[in-house]
C-alpha cells in the first residue's frame, strides 16, 4: 500500500465562522437541553424588557401622581419580575455552562479516540505539543463560545429586539438619535477593548516567557552553576522582567484611555437623551415614566450593542479552534483495517517473510533507507540485527509492527501479507522491548497490565519474577500497587527495563522485536537484564538489534544491515571471517566484551 503523507497546516486566512456549524454533530444527542437552555434565555430576556415598563408605571402612576398604593404596585411588580429574571438567568447560565460542558468533553475524546488511530509518523510530523495542545486549549476555546458566548449573543440580540420595539413605540424622534449615536459611542469602545485584549495576549505572552526561561535555568541550576553563567542569567532574567513590565504598562495605559473615553462617551449619549426627552416632558409629549423607560431601553440597547461586537470576536477566535479540531478529526491514517481482513493462522508459529521491501519515510521519500531487502525467518528462529547507525534496522521492526508499509514488496506472518490483516491483530502477537522503555504514571501493576489488562496479581508476579523484577517490587512500599512517578523516573534504568520486559512476558507474543534492549544499562544491570530476556524469547520468533557480544553470539543467526540492504548472513564466529563490514563492526562495537 502506498502511503500519503497527512500534515497539519497553518491557516493562511481567517476561517469561515461556518466550520462552527460542522459541530452540530455533537449537539444533536442534547436537543432537551438545548430546548431548556433556549426558554430560560426567552424568560430572562423578556424581564429584562418588562423592567422598564416597571419603571415606567412606577414614575409615572407612583411619583408623578403621587399615589403611594401604585408606588407599592410598581415596587411589587418589579420584584416579581426580577425574581424570575433571577431563576431564569440561572437556569440558563447551568444549561448553557453544561451544554458547553459536554460538547467541550465529546469533543476532547472523539478526537482522542481518532488520533489513536494515526500512525506514529503523524505525531513526529505534526509534533505531539501542537496536538496536545489544540486537543486541550483549542476544545477550552469552543467550551467558551458555547457554554457562554452564544448564549450571550441570543440574550443581547433578543433584548436589543426588544428594546428597539419599545424605544420605537416611545419616541420615534428619540429613537432616530439613538441608532445614530450608538454605533459613534460603540465602534470606539469596541477599538479599544480590541488592542486592549492583544496587547493583554502580548502581556500574557511576555510574563509566559519569564516563567519559561526561569524554569530552564532552574531545572538546569547544575549545569549553570558548573558554567559560572549565574550573572549572564541574571541579566537575560532581569530583561525579560523590563520586558514583561513595558508589556503590561502599554496595556494598562490603553484600559485608563478605554475606561475614560466609554465613560465621557456614555454618559454624553445619556445627557444628550435626556436633554432631548426633557424637552419632550416639558412640552407633554412623553410623560416622565416614559423618559425613564426609554433611557432605559436606550442603555439596553447600546449594551446589547458592544456585547454582539465582542461576541463576534470570539466567534473568529472559536472559528479557528474549530478548523485546527476538524484537521485532527479529518486526518486519514495511512495505516488502516483493509476492508476484507484476512484471519491469522491458528496456531500461529512467527514465521516472518521480507520480500523485495523497499521502503522510504513519508517525510524523505527521496531517501529510501529499506532497498529490496528480502529475509526469510523461521518460527522460534534467534536473529541478530547489526549494522552502522542509519542501516535500517530499526526501521525493519516498525514495518513489522505496521507502523508503515513498504512502498514495494510485501511482508508476510506465516505466510499471511501484513497489508491483508488488521493492525491491531498483527500488534497483539508481538511484544517490542526498546533501549528506552517508555512507562506510564501510575503503579507498577497498571503498566504492566499494558502487557494484559485482564492478568492477576499471581501472573503479574510470575512475570516479574521471570524478568528479574520482583525483587526489587516486593521491596517497593506498596510492591505492585506502587506509584513509579512520571514516566517511571522513580525507578533505574534497569528496573523500569526489566518492568518492560515482565509487560512483554506479560503479552505471550510469538514474535519478539528487542531495540538495542540492553544498551544503556550498565554491567551488572546487563546481566540481570539480559537473563530476563533470554527467558523471554525462548520458543519465540526473535528480532534484536545488537549492540552487545552476548547478544550477538547467543543468536541463531547475525544480519548484516548496511544502507538498507542485507550485506552478510551467518553466525558470529563466520562472519568475522567473511564479513569485512561485520570484523569491522565487531571490532568497534564488541572490543570491550
Amino acid at each position: 500500500m502506498t502511503t500519503t503523507e497527512t500534515s497539519l497546516k497553518t491557516p493562511l486566512a481567517k476561517p469561515s465562522p461556518r466550520l462552527l456549524l460542522r459541530l452540530g454533530r455533537f449537539l444533536l444527542p442534547y436537543k432537551t437541553q438545548i430546548l431548556f437552555a433556549s426558554i430560560a434565555l426567552i424568560i430572562a430576556a423578556a424581564c429584562v424588557l418588562l423592567l422598564g415598563q416597571g419603571l415606567r408605571l412606577v414614575v409615572d402612576r407612583g411619583f408623578a401622581a403621587s399615589d403611594p398604593r401604585w408606588l407599592n404596585i410598581g415596587l411589587l411588580v418589579t420584584l416579581g419580575v426580577v425574581a424570575i429574571m433571577a431563576l431564569a438567568s440561572a437556569a440558563r447560565f447551568y444549561w448553557v455552562s453544561w451544554i458547553g460542558e459536554r460538547l467541550a468533553a465529546d469533543l476532547r475524546r472523539s478526537v482522542f479516540d481518532h488520533l489513536l488511530s494515526l500512525e506514529p509518523e503523524f505525531f513526529a510530523r505534526n509534533g505531539a505539543g501542537e496536538i496536545q495542545s489544540r486537543l486541550t486549549a483549542d476544545t477550552t476555546v469552543l467550551q467558551t463560545l458555547f457554554g457562554s458566548s452564544i448564549s450571550m449573543a441570543l440574550r443581547n440580540l433578543l433584548t436589543f429586539i426588544g428594546a428597539l420595539i419599545f424605544l420605537l413605540i416611545t419616541s420615534p424622534l428619540l429613537t432616530l438619535l439613538v441608532l445614530v449615536g450608538i454605533p459613534l459611542t460603540v465602534v470606539p469602545v469596541v477599538w479599544f477593548g480590541r488592542r486592549v485584549r492583544r496587547l493583554s495576549r502580548t502581556s500574557q505572552d511576555r510574563v509566559a516567557e519569564l516563567g519559561r526561561y526561569a524554569g530552564e535555568v532552574l531545572h538546569g541550576i547544575e549545569t549553570v552553576q558548573a558554567s559560572v553563567h549565574e550573572s549572564e542569567d541574571r541579566k537575560i532574567y532581569g530583561q525579560h522582567v523590563e520586558d514583561a513590565f513595558i508589556a503590561a504598562r502599554q496595556r494598562i495605559v490603553q484600559r485608563a484611555l478605554l475606561t475614560g473615553f466609554a465613560m465621557l462617551v456614555i454618559f454624553s449619549a445619556v445627557g444628550l437623551i435626556l436633554w432631548q426627552g426633557g424637552q419632550d416632558v416639558l412640552s407633554g409629549r412623553m410623560s416622565p415614566g416614559e423618559l425613564t423607560a426609554f433611557v432605559f431601553y436606550a442603555l439596553i440597547a447600546a449594551g446589547a450593542i458592544a456585547t454582539l461586537a465582542e461576541v463576534a470576536g470570539e466567534v473568529q477566535r472559536a472559528a479557528g479552534a474549530t478548523e485546527r479540531l476538524l484537521e485532527l478529526l479529518d486526518a486519514k491514517p495511512m495505516i488502516a483495517p483493509p476492508e476484507v481482513v484476512a484471519p491469522l493462522p491458528d496456531p500461529l508459529t512467527g514465521q516472518v517473510t521480507f520480500d523485495h521491501v523497499s521502503f522510504a519515510y513519508p517525510s524523505r521519500p527521496e531517501s529510501p533507507v529499506i532497498q529490496q531487502l528480502s529475509i526469510s525467518i523461521a518460527s522460534g528462529e534467534r536473529i541478530a540485527l547489526v549494522g552502522p547507525s542509519g542501516a535500517g534496522k530499526s526501521s525493519l521492526l516498525k514495518l513489522l509492527l505496521r507502523f508503515y508499509d513498504p512502498q514495494e514488496g510485501s511482508i508476510f506472518l506465516d505466510g499471511v501479507a501484513l497489508n491483508t490483516l488488521d493492525p491491531q491483530d498483527l500488534r497483539r502477537c508481538m511484544a517490542l522491548v526498546s533501549q528506552e522503555p517508555i512507562l506510564f504514571t501510575g503503579t507498577v501493576a497498571e503498566n504492566l497490565r499494558l502487557g494484559n489488562i485482564d492478568a492477576s496479581d499471581d501472573e503479574l508476579k510470575h512475570a516479574a519474577q521471570q524478568a528479574q523484577a520482583w525483587e526489587f517490587i516486593e521491596r517497593l512500599p506498596k510492591g505492585l500497587n506502587t506509584s513509579i512517578g512520571t514516566g517511571g523516573l522513580q525507578l533505574s534504568g534497569g528496573q523500569r527495563q526489566r518492568i518492560a520486559i515482565a509487560r512483554a512476558l506479560l503479552r505471550d507474543p510469538r514474535v519478539l522485536l528487542l531495540d538495542e534492549a540492553t544498551s544503556a544499562l550498565d554491567a551488572e544491570n546487563e546481566q540481570r537484564v539480559q537473563f530476563a530476556l533470554d527467558k523471554l524469547m525462548l520458543g519465540r520468533t526473535s528480532l534484536v538489534i545488537a549492540h552487545r557480544l552476548s547478544t550477538v553470539v547467543s543468536a541463531d543467526r547475525i544480519l548484516v544491515i548496511d544502507q538498507g540492504k542485507l550485506i552478510a548472513s551467518g553466525t558470529h564466529q563466520d562472519l568475522l571471517e567473511s564479513s569485512t563490514l561485520y570484523r569491522r563492526l565487531a571490532e568497534l562495537q564488541f572490543r570491550t566484551h
